[in-house]
């Protein structure tokens, strides 16, 4: 059975329904937290001062993605918790997410580029959006990282 988002929303922090905020949460840490068996602190203050990029398929999230402005993160703006539902995996929706991404975080942020620390064994993944490797690779909670970064537009 094929899974994909009827609907696509991007929203504030304070645009976010308690309902939506709740999946949101749920689906970062059923795959960040349980599948990927990492402690982290998910919960990193930065959720407020995000633009957050949802693909949804009736009540149920898909797909998610927090996109943070310039001099958050980085002195580009950055795309962080990217992630696909499990049972929605397999159908090319990370590739839509991190499309509809760059376009939204260009779009609020056109001169700033986007920077992103990607587990390192999506580095090919993010090359082929158009994202390039600026750092070795390095820990974070545990999981190889690297750094890269998409020009602006």
């Amino acid at each position: 059975m094929h899974t994909v988002p009827s609907s696509w929303r991007s929203a504030e922090f304070d645009q976010l329904s308690a309902p939506e905020l709740y999946a949101i949460l749920h689906l970062r840490q059923q795959v960040f937290v349980i599948e990927q068996d990492c402690l982290y602190p998910d919960l990193d203050g930065l959720d407020q001062q995000a633009l957050h990029l949802c693909g949804w398929r009736e009540d149920t999230l898909l797909t998610y993605l927090r996109a943070l402005p310039p001099g958050v993160s980085y002195p580009e703006s950055s795309l962080g918790r990217i992630v696909v539902s499990p049972a929605a995996r397999g159908q090319d929706l990370g590739r839509e997410l991190v499309r509809r991404g760059i376009e939204l975080t260009l779009a609020r942020w056109p001169e700033a580029g986007i920077c992103i620390s990607a587990q390192a064994h999506l580095e090919p993944f993010y090359q082929s959006m158009g994202f390039d490797t600026v750092s070795d690779a390095y820990d974070e909670d545990g999981i190889p990282h690297i750094k890269m970064r998409l020009p602006a537009a």
